[in-house]
């Protein structure tokens, strides 16, 4: 696979929230973000600890890289940003790369760059939870951390998983919201992001499980598109939706790109009003539709939250604190302590509901 040189540089933007719940190009080309501390860090790998020690202190001078999805989306821009500010606080050094793509294969050129940059720890939302595999474990061989945020990879592929929320609360919710909107009834579809995502995919999973019960008999789920996290792809996704099934009374897009993509087909379509759109969004994306009356309502975690603890993962296992193993517990900065989960699981907290109400209230 070819992968563009460009260089593309953003600056960390302080962004008021109010909380519920160095520019080079790497080896391999590709696109990389501005660090947040001009220190190099000690350019060596992180050796293995079978044992923690949490009254180690942080590493300063640590290289940690964020690896999203896809870099030109807005939504894991938010978590990055916020993610390479914490870094900052605790004296490291941090980065986003990744490909412009969401592709399942996409991910492993610069997986394999990091790992020839002696990071000390790859963060990474996984678009596909095993084409990813084979590097992550080749890195933590070499003793670079690996930590999946937002989307896990397979669970041998990674130390800790920081997830937004629940996945079952996630999941089911979406479907609780959207029910209630909809009195019980009608044909609903859902617009998520690429096949192979996997936080997606175990979304959508909980949401058939919700969508089984009883009281839901009246609502049918008639298809699952999917838009890959492209904006003009969704857009044309929902529009496809609304032609093959034009009395669909409800959307479900468990993917920023993808609510916002259909809220503006339906803003300017003559289905506002008649076809319910729900799921995960940002206020600031989000903002215009519910204010005009497309969207009454959606839901996020603070994404800014998100990668501030996922950064602080990564420095707590780089430095001996915690190894990944359930129990553990470690100090994610202004957030405060979080406690290991199985299978290497920490959740960020609950998911929180916008509508015209609160959404005033958040700037992200």
């Amino acid at each position: 696979m070819s992968i563009s040189t460009t260089v593309r540089v953003r600056g960390f933007a302080a962004v008021a929230t109010v909380c519920v719940i160095a520019v080079t190009a790497t080896a391999c080309g590709g696109t990389t973000k501005k660090s947040s501390s001009s220190s190099s860090g000690s350019g060596s790998s992180v050796t293995s600890s079978a044992t923690a020690n949490p009254d180690a202190p942080l590493k300063t001078g640590l290289k940690i890289a964020f690896l999203p999805k896809a870099i030109n989306n807005p939504y894991e821009t938010i978590v990055d940003d916020s993610g390479i500010a914490g870094a900052k606080e605790f004296g490291g050094t941090a980065k986003e790369v990744g490909p412009s793509d969401s592709s399942a294969s996409s991910q492993v050129s610069y997986i394999n760059t990091l790992i020839q940059q002696q990071q000390n720890a790859i963060l990474l939302a996984a678009n596909d939870p095993n084409a990813v595999c084979a590097p992550l474990k080749e890195a933590m061989k070499k003793g670079i951390k690996v930590v999946a945020y937002d989307s896990d990879t397979a669970k041998d592929c990674r130390q800790l998983f920081i997830n937004q929320a629940s996945s079952e609360q996630i999941g089911r919710s979406l479907v609780q919201n959207l029910g209630k909107q909809l009195n019980y009834k009608g044909k609903i579809a859902i617009l998520s992001a690429t096949q192979n995502a996997t936080n997606q995919n175990t979304w959508i999973g909980f949401m058939k499980q919700e969508l089984a019960l009883p009281k839901y008999k009246g609502m049918t789920l008639v298809k699952v598109a999917y838009g890959d996290d492209d904006d003009q792809k969704s857009f044309q996704q929902t529009q496809g939706l609304l032609a093959a099934y034009p009395d669909l009374k409800g959307i479900i897009s468990p993917t920023t790109v993808g609510i916002a993509a259909a809220a503006r087909y339906i803003s300017s379509s003559s289905y506002k009003g008649k076809v319910v759109v729900n799921g995960l969004g940002t206020p600031n994306q989000m903002r215009k539709y519910v204010k005009d009356g497309t969207v009454a309502q959606f839901s996020l975690w603070n994404p800014k939250n998100l990668g501030y603890l996922a950064a602080y993962a990564a420095a707590a296992l780089s430095s001996g604190q915690i190894t990944g193993a359930e129990g553990e517990t470690f100090k994610a900065g202004k957030l405060g302590t979080y406690k290991i989960g199985a299978n290497g699981e920490v959740i960020l907290g609950k998911p929180t509901v916008f509508d015209k109400s609160n959404i005033d209230g958040f700037n992200f």
